[in-house]
């Protein structure tokens, strides 16, 4: 990436889960024209369940994945899991929403949904800082009859398109879906599917693009070679950027790490959190939402003389079929799934989850996308420094909603 080109977060969450010829809808009183009676659950507790699975999301993938760059969208995900869940019935529905990390005894299933329209529809508000949009799309055969209660349920909470599909023209199909997925994020994201991939019946999707920068902007021309520390015994040579001002900084010796948080234009941030040598491990063990939030009231503006931050472009490629069953997701991969409140022509069940995240960050800001499909088959502190050149994770996090919407571990940024 050129120095002079705005640097970007990209992640592309796609989660797929296929539909093996089998498929919750909200309760049967509960119908579109009523959705705005009662109330939702509030943005907080929504965004404390959404922290809480975006954290329980994280270990699982670092611990799979020890040693290497983690990038994934928890939003992009949590929304695709939870319109999963409108077709979902009885246990299965129960597992999705606790799965995210909802109590629900305390919060009733239509609040749920009416929680995450309101986050939808918060998110796409127009902002001249910011370009947000998060959508979501069912890609349908036309041989599959969708119930109504789950087409207009699918329209009124998630404002989700119904396209039709014909996936027998494997080739056609995937062209479809990926120019589909390429032009939601703004070319981002190419290809979400290969041509060898084996599509069935049916593909629920998220997408969410993200575009901000930075409220204090890094001088290209300050950028410079320096060392990046991957670990003991493996250093690699990074394009550092680098720049002087005040920020919200916390120092958290209890934890043995620093965090700076960089504002954008608008009224979200990313939070840097770099942990001391050799601490990566004990500060992923304690990333618990209490904590975010003790870090959070900790912040407090403090002048930093030099930050240095590498210039990077992250990427990765998840299957997380694994990791939603070991946090408890477990009946939907089975014929025990009960996504009846879907279709009545099959029985559906997910085949698979599959995310795709690429994350970029350079001297203008950061911009993102993300998209999820679920496939289914049948004080002053003068003279401070802070060096962001060893293994760090990154929060971005939309202060409106309180939201986290990408979660990353640089572990080499030289590490496509």
């Amino acid at each position: 990436m050129r120095a002079e080109r705005m640097g970007p977060l990209l992640a592309l969450g796609l989660l797929v889960a296929g539909l093996c010829s089998r498929v919750h809808c909200l309760p049967e009183n509960v119908t579109p024209e009523g959705q705005h009676k009662g109330t939702s659950v509030d943005d907080h507790a929504l965004a404390s369940s959404n922290t809480d699975f975006a954290f329980s999301l994280y270990k699982q993938l670092a611990l799979k994945n020890p040693n290497k760059n983690v990038i994934f969208s928890p939003l992009s995900i949590s929304i695709a899991l939870a319109f999963l869940s409108l077709g979902a019935r009885g246990p299965t529905v129960t597992e999705i929403l606790e799965g995210l990390k909802f109590n629900l005894t305390e919060t009733p299933e239509t609040e749920i949904h009416q929680g995450f329209q309101h986050l939808l529809q918060t998110f796409n508000q127009p902002s001249n800082q910011l370009q947000l949009s998060v959508g979501n799309a069912m890609f349908v055969p036309e041989e599959l009859t969708l119930l109504d209660k789950f087409r207009k349920d699918a329209e009124a909470f998630y404002a989700s398109e119904v396209l039709p599909i014909n996936f027998k023209d494997s080739k056609a199909a995937i062209k479809l879906i990926n120019e589909y997925v390429k032009n939601k994020t703004h070319g981002k994201i190419e290809k979400l599917f290969n041509d060898h991939d084996q599509l069935t019946d049916l593909i629920l999707l998220n997408y969410i693009f993200f575009k901000a920068q930075w409220k204090t902007p890094f001088n290209p021309h300050r950028t410079y070679d320096s060392e990046f520390l991957v670990s003991k015994d493996k250093r690699v040579q990074v394009p550092m950027m680098t720049l002087g001002l005040e920020t919200p900084y916390f120092r958290d010796e209890e934890l043995g790490c620093t965090l700076v948080e960089l504002m954008y234009t608008s009224n979200d941030s990313a939070l840097f959190i770099l942990p001391d040598e050799g601490k990566m491990q004990d500060l992923e063990a304690k990333l618990i939402p209490e904590t975010l939030k003790r870090w959070r009231n900790s912040l407090q503006p403090r002048h930093i003389d030099k930050l240095s931050l590498p210039r990077f472009s992250i990427s990765s490629n998840y299957q997380l079929k694994d990791i939603l069953s070991h946090l408890g997701m477990k009946k939907i991969f089975t014929n025990d799934a009960d996504f009846s409140g879907i279709t009545n022509d099959h029985k559906p069940a997910v085949s698979q989850v599959v995310h795709k995240a690429v994350l970029d960050v350079g001297e203008e800001g950061t911009e993102g996308a993300a998209v999820t499909a679920v496939t289914m088959m049948t004080s002053a502190l003068l003279g401070l420094t802070v060096s962001f050149n060893r293994p760090f994770l990154i929060s971005i996090f939309c202060k409106d909603t309180q939201s986290i919407i990408f979660l990353a571990k640089v572990t080499n940024p030289k590490e496509a």
